[in-house]
């Protein structure tokens, strides 16, 4: 029997696309913001403030190239001059209509690696098997107080 590995990954770039699908539809203008400074991005230097950069990423303002769980890659005009940009999916910290303000922010979102980000599930042969390993003094106590 072949047994294929679980691989999770990050749910950022689907929510990216669905957001960026739901504004095109419904007559919105997508934005993202992104982190000018991190890996891989390539924007013109002149645009960034803060270390951020804010970008349109409507049908009508770009020429969409890629857009797909590593990043998003299209051609847009600054100052009437043809650009590529590159934004991988980790430089993305929102994406949001600019119409209504209604989108994603991203906190700083774990990978699929981080141990956190794939919880270990108890199985049978994690349970204690004996009475004395299950003592009540194992229990964490509540957050709630008795007020009088």
């Amino acid at each position: 029997m072949f047994i294929l590995p679980i691989v999770n990954t990050s749910t950022k770039p689907y929510f990216i696309r669905a957001i960026h699908e739901w504004a095109e539809d419904n007559g919105f203008t997508p934005h993202v913001l992104v982190d000018a400074f991190g890996e891989g991005v390539l924007v013109p230097d002149e645009h960034v403030k803060d270390g951020q950069i804010l970008l349109n990423i409507a049908h009508t303002a770009v020429q969409l190239d890629c857009m797909d769980n590593e990043r998003i890659a299209f051609t847009a005009r600054f100052n009437g001059v043809a650009t590529n940009i590159e934004l991988p999916i980790e430089s993305i910290k929102a994406i949001y209509a600019r119409e209504n303000g209604q989108g994603l922010f991203f906190d700083d979102m774990q990978g699929p690696d981080d141990p956190d980000e794939n919880p270990r599930i108890e199985t049978e042969a994690d349970k204690p098997t004996s009475k004395t390993d299950t003592s009540g003094n194992d229990k964490p106590r509540s957050h709630l107080k008795v007020i009088k």
